[in-house]
Order: C-alpha cells, then sequence, then structure tokens
C-alpha cells in the first residue's frame, strides 16, 4: 500500500478557550484530490494554514499531529517551516488580489519564491518564471512579469498564484477556494489547469471549497466538515449518491433547483432601448476623446410586473454598468420608460421622488451597511428621506419588514457586525422593500453567501416577489441560481447582448456559442 504524504491524527486547533477544529483525521497521498467541504466557520481554512503552520499566535492545537516525510509539523522549528512552505508544500489563498503584493511587479514575487528556496538570481530565475507562466497559461509571458498585480484580470491574478504555487515543483498543492471569486469559464480553466498540472507533476492537491459542483467533477475523496468536526468522509462517489449524515444531505439539498414558469403578467414595468455607456480611454488635444471603453453598447429589454430578468456574463462584460444606467446612476444614452414615463432625461432632483419604487441590493452585504450604523437606522433611513412619520410608526415599520425577511424584531438594536453574511443579506433586502419598490435591481446579491444560505434568499426572494409583485433584475454569473430563480435572462459579452429568451429555452438550447460555453462551465 502506498505510504501517505499527508497524516493528519485527531487535529485540533483552538483559539484561546474557543475550539475550532476537533478530532480531525485524514490522509493525503500523490497524485490525489481530497476536497474538504463545508460552511463559512467549519474549520476548512483553518485546517489548511495549520499544515503550513500559518495560523496568528493567539491558535494553539491542544491535542493532534500533522505528519509529513514523517515530521510533526506541529513541533517543527521556525526555520523547518520557512524551508516546508513554498517548498515540498505549496498553497494557493483565496483571494490573489490580497496575497499579492501590490507594490511589486508579477516577476519579482515569483522570483522571491525561488530565490528563498533555491538561491536563485532574478537573471537566473528568469527562464524558470517564463516557463511557469506559459504553464499556467498566460499569454505574453515576457511582458506579464513587468506587470503589477493591478493590472492583471481576477483569473489572470490567480494564475500567477498558481505559478508562484508551483514554482518548487511542490508535493502537496493545497488550494483554499481557489475559484470562488472567478467567473465560471475561468474558473473551469483553471481547475481544468491544477488537474493537468497534477498529473504532469504526480502532486496531491488537497482543496478546500464550498462549491459542491467543483467537488463533484474533480475530487476522489471528501471530508465534510461543521462547525469544526468531521461529521462524514469517503469517496466522492458515495458523498453524492449516498450521503449518510443530516448535514451532508442539507448541503447537497441546497443547490438551487427547479424552475420558474413564465409570467403572466402583460403590463409592463419597465423598458430600456439602446442603452450606451462608453468611457474616455484616450484624449488627444484640447480633450478631445480619441478612444472609448465601450462598457454597454447598445442593449434593450424590458421588464414586465412580477417578473424576474436575470443578466448573466463574466466579469467586465457590463452587467453592473447596465443596472446602474437603468437608475441614471452613470453617464449614459439610450431610452428609459418606467411605467409609460420616460426617465433617462430626468433631472436628479425629479429622479429622487422615484428612487423608493426603484431599489437596489448589492453584491456585498459586509461593505453595503455601514457599520456605524444600527439595524434600525440603516433600514429606516430611507423611509425618513421620503416619507415623513413619527418615530413610533417608523419603529412599527421596521419591526414588520424584518419579521418579513426572517429576522427577529429585537435585531433593530444591534449593528452589522454581530450578523453573519446571510443575516446581512437579510438586511439589505429589508432597507429595500420597505419602501414598497416595483423594482428591485439585485447585484450578485448571493455570490458572498455559503449555498445553504444561498438556498435561504432565493427562497426569501420568491417569497417577497409572490406577496408583494415585485419585480426584479437580477445579476449573477452563478447560472444555477439564475436558472432558479428568473423567468427570462439575457446574456452579455464585453457590452454587447449575445442572446436573450426564456431561461427555459436558453437552458435546452442556447443559440450563441457564448452562451454554450458558459453553460458548459457551469458544470450544471
Amino acid at each position: 500500500m502506498k505510504q501517505p504524504l499527508l497524516s493528519v491524527k485527531e487535529l485540533a486547533v483552538s483559539f484561546a478557550d474557543k475550539a475550532v477544529v476537533q478530532d480531525l483525521s485524514f490522509e493525503l497521498s500523490a497524485g490525489q484530490t481530497l476536497a474538504i467541504v463545508g460552511e463559512s466557520g467549519s474549520g476548512k481554512s483553518v485546517t489548511a494554514l495549520s499544515i503550513l503552520g500559518l495560523l496568528p499566535e493567539s491558535a494553539h492545537h491542544p491535542k493532534g499531529e500533522i505528519l509529513f516525510a514523517n515530521e510533526n509539523v506541529l513541533t517543527m522549528g521556525k526555520s523547518a517551516l520557512q524551508q516546508l512552505r513554498g517548498d515540498r508544500i505549496g498553497m494557493i489563498f483565496q483571494e490573489p488580489m490580497t496575497s499579492l503584493n501590490p507594490l511589486h511587479t508579477v516577476g519579482k514575487q515569483i522570483a522571491e519564491v525561488l530565490w528563498l528556496h533555491k538561491g536563485l538570481s532574478y537573471a537566473q530565475a528568469k527562464p524558470q518564471m517564463l516557463e511557469l507562466l506559459a504553464l499556467v497559461g498566460i499569454q505574453d509571458a515576457e511582458n506579464r512579469l513587468q506587470a503589477y498585480p493591478h493590472e492583471l484580470s481576477g483569473g489572470q491574478r490567480q494564475r500567477v498564484m498558481i505559478a508562484m504555487a508551483l514554482a518548487n515543483e511542490p508535493d502537496i498543492l493545497i488550494a483554499d477556494e481557489p475559484t470562488t471569486a472567478l467567473d465560471v469559464t475561468i474558473q473551469k480553466q483553471i481547475l481544468e489547469l491544477l488537474k493537468d498540472l497534477q498529473q504532469k507533476l504526480g502532486m496531491a492537491l488537497l482543496m478546500i471549497t464550498h462549491d459542491l459542483n467543483v467537488v463533484k467533477h474533480y475530487a476522489d475523496n471528501v471530508i465534510v466538515m461543521c462547525q469544526g468536526k468531521q461529521v462524514e468522509a469517503g469517496s466522492t462517489q458515495q458523498i453524492f449518491q449516498t450521503p449518510k449524515h443530516s448535514y451532508t444531505q442539507a448541503l447537497l439539498d441546497a443547490e438551487p433547483t427547479g424552475m420558474m414558469s413564465s409570467v403572466t403578467s402583460a403590463n409592463t414595468l419597465l423598458t430600456a432601448n439602446d442603452i450606451k455607456v462608453w468611457f474616455a480611454t484616450e484624449k488627444g488635444w484640447f480633450g478631445k476623446v480619441k478612444q472609448y471603453k465601450k462598457a454597454v453598447n447598445g442593449i434593450s429589454l424590458q421588464i414586465a410586473e412580477g417578473e424576474t430578468l436575470g443578466i448573466v456574463g463574466e466579469s467586465g462584460s457590463g452587467k453592473s454598468t447596465l443596472a446602474q444606467a437603468l437608475l441614471g446612476l452613470n453617464d449614459s444614452s439610450g431610452e428609459v420608460v418606467y411605467l409609460g414615463q420616460r426617465i433617462d432625461k430626468q433631472s436628479h432632483k425629479e429622479l429622487a421622488s422615484l428612487r423608493q419604487e426603484l431599489q437596489m441590493v448589492f453584491q456585498d452585504p459586509y461593505g453595503s451597511l455601514s457599520p456605524r450604523m444600527s439595524v434600525q437606522q440603516i433600514i429606516s433611513e430611507g423611509l425618513l428621506v421620503h416619507h415623513q412619520l413619527p418615530a413610533e410608526k417608523v419603529a412599527q415599520k421596521v419591526a414588520q419588514v424584518l419579521t418579513e425577511v426572517g429576522l427577529p424584531e429585537d435585531a433593530a438594536n444591534r449593528y452589522p457586525h454581530e450578523f453573519s453574511g446571510g443575516q446581512r443579506q437579510r438586511i439589505a433586502i429589508a432597507r429595500a422593500i420597505i419602501l414598497q419598490p416595483k423594482l428591485i435591481i439585485l447585484d450578485e446579491p448571493t455570490s458572498a453567501l455559503d449555498r445553504t444560505v444561498q438556498k435561504q434568499i432565493i427562497d426569501l426572494l420568491r417569497q417577497l416577489q409572490k406577496k408583494h409583485k415585485l419585480s426584479y433584475l437580477f445579476i449573477s454569473h452563478d447560472l444555477a441560481v439564475i436558472k432558479a430563480l428568473c423567468h427570462r435572462m439575457i446574456v452579455m459579452q464585453g457590452g454587447q447582448l449575445v442572446e436573450q429568451g426564456s431561461v427555459a429555452e436558453i437552458f435546452s438550447s442556447p443559440k450563441a456559442n457564448y452562451t454554450q460555453q458558459l453553460l458548459k462551465a457551469a458544470l450544471l
């Protein structure tokens, strides 16, 4: 029997008196892909960081062993750990923008890994760096070495992280949510790349993720964690076909399912014709524009009362820019008609009275709620702007809307940091619906949430739509969510509309090549 590269035995991790991982055991062999899955707070990333000795000083291990090459990582000295990291064990972190140094070029950052472990100078390392960038699929590698992280796309930054992790041909590669922030087509490219590199180099892959579609297609074995404990482990086939633990079953059941039937309403709520948003990218003498970035280029759409229209496309396709144009939040051309009234030519003051009917829920519930305001103040802010109501009436309405979105009334007196991501998104939805809008634009409202929480938010949005006859414009790159929530959809690429129609039609028989690529990459 093959000797495992890594053995984790009864691992426990605590921060002060709080246990975050308990009695975790597993083995990882060369050429094997092991996925650790679970929701936020389950202990997945803490486990990964323990393997490399990267936990903060406030963390300690009450018991357990992490054996690599028959040495216990938990008892290694600082020097031995530094030799291990990036050499025998590599790691791809979740967010490449924060993991890469913004002040150093790509070349300098990859060269540092080779200098630390092999003593190579920049000139000596350069041929290997170019080979690494080519290996991870980065075009024009020579120039990319001189680029800074902010000059690269999300997919390119993640490829650079992989190149750095592979620089010393590690025995084990730990990938912590390597595709969470990426578009579906880039996600598939990265996963295929990791699979291909694993076969070429014979390395073991430990994948930390909450995306069960990724696990199903790329992992050999799975460990399911919940609140720091391993609740189930087995082969991928066994876990997906016959899950034994109720938590595993709940995770699998949380995948968005079903499809919305067509809307019967014949009343059109909003129509947009030939919307264009062009940004000047180059100017000549006297400020004359020589070149434009056509972020949105001639998009037309309409939304009926009680309907959900989905907008899909990769990052940079113009989805959010289009939504902002519909609300008059950026400089655009074209015609926007709301309930028979043209609103694109209205002044800021005239639009202000319409804001209560056209609301927006943003992607990041952490960034869109002020940390200095109580939930009561956040939800009631719009109400105070548009209506002159006594304090007692405001408090009553806030309590009512909190109940409606599934939060306790006493949440009104607390602050955003006291809530989970899913609860914060419910607060953001409550802030929108308290004004009784007719249309809510939802910009990636579930992308930062675990699947079980996503399902809860989708169910909530369905209930609210049915109760209040709301219309939604739902922006997402998650096709499973689009399929479950939307009646119709439009597909955007590079500011252009490439396909539109009912969700059922597009998912069953997509016409555009780009749509076909998106659906194939979504692993549905």
